[in-house]
C-alpha cells in the first residue's frame, strides 16, 4: 500500500491549512447530526477531487460525496438515530471514554477537561453532548488550526491534543461504526474520517523527525 501523502502545514492564514480547518469542520457536523437539506444540495454540486492532495483521501473523498448524494434529509436521520441515539443505549458510541476505558465519563474526559480548561476553551451547557465526543474534539481542532489567538492556536497545542484526545480512540469509532449493518452514508463519513485521521498523524510524525 502506498504511504499516503503528509499534509503540507503552513500558516493559519494558507490555503491548505484553513482546508484542514474546514474538513474537522465538516466532519464534526456529519458525527453530531445528520445533514440538513442546505449540506446536500452543497454535496450535489461538489467537486469529486479530494480536498487534500494525495491520493489516500481520493477514493474515501469519491464515496463519501456519492453517499451525501444518495440519501435524502430524512433517510439520514433516520440512519444517525439508529447508529448514535436508538432505544436506551446507542448502537456506536462516539465518546472517547468508551473506546479507552469501555465505560462513558471515564478519566479521559476529566483529561479532556482539564486540557481544555488550558487552552481556555469551556462545553456549551445546551449541549447533551460531553467534551469527549468526536464532534467536539474534531471542533477544538478546527479552532486550533484556524483560530486567531497564536499563542493558542498553533502547531504545538495542534500535536498535542491530537496525540492526546483525537489518535488514540477515532479509528476504533470509525471500525465500529463501518462494521453496523446499518451504516450506509456513515460509513462513508467513517472511512473518510480514518483516511484524514491517518494523513494527519503522519504529518503530525513528520515534524517530530
Amino acid at each position: 500500500m502506498t504511504a499516503p501523502a503528509p499534509i503540507r502545514f503552513a500558516s493559519a492564514d494558507d490555503t491548505e491549512e484553513l482546508a484542514r480547518a474546514e474538513l474537522y469542520g465538516l466532519l464534526a457536523q456529519l458525527w453530531l447530526a445528520p445533514p440538513d437539506a442546505e449540506l446536500l444540495r452543497q454535496f450535489a454540486v461538489a467537486v469529486t477531487r479530494a480536498p487534500e492532495d494525495g491520493a489516500h483521501l481520493e477514493e474515501p473523498w469519491l464515496q463519501l460525496v456519492a453517499a451525501l448524494r444518495a440519501t435524502t434529509v430524512v433517510a439520514a436521520a433516520a440512519e444517525h438515530d439508529a447508529l448514535f441515539h436508538g432505544v436506551g443505549k446507542p448502537e456506536v458510541f462516539a465518546y472517547g471514554s468508551y473506546y479507552l476505558t469501555g465505560f462513558l465519563n471515564e478519566k479521559p474526559l476529566a483529561a479532556l477537561r482539564t486540557d481544555l480548561q488550558a487552552l481556555g476553551l469551556t462545553r456549551d451547557p445546551a449541549r447533551v453532548e460531553t467534551e469527549d465526543h468526536v464532534a467536539y474534539v474534531f471542533e477544538v481542532m478546527r479552532y486550533l488550526i484556524a483560530g486567531d489567538d497564536a499563542e493558542v492556536c498553533n502547531l504545538d497545542q495542534q500535536r498535542r491534543f491530537f496525540r492526546a484526545h483525537v489518535q488514540p480512540w477515532i479509528e476504533d469509532l470509525c471500525s465500529a461504526t463501518a462494521a453496523h449493518p446499518r451504516a450506509l452514508t456513515w460509513r462513508a463519513v467513517a472511512d473518510f474520517t480514518r483516511s484524514f485521521v491517518q494523513i494527519e498523524a503522519q504529518a503530525f510524525d513528520m515534524l517530530e523527525i
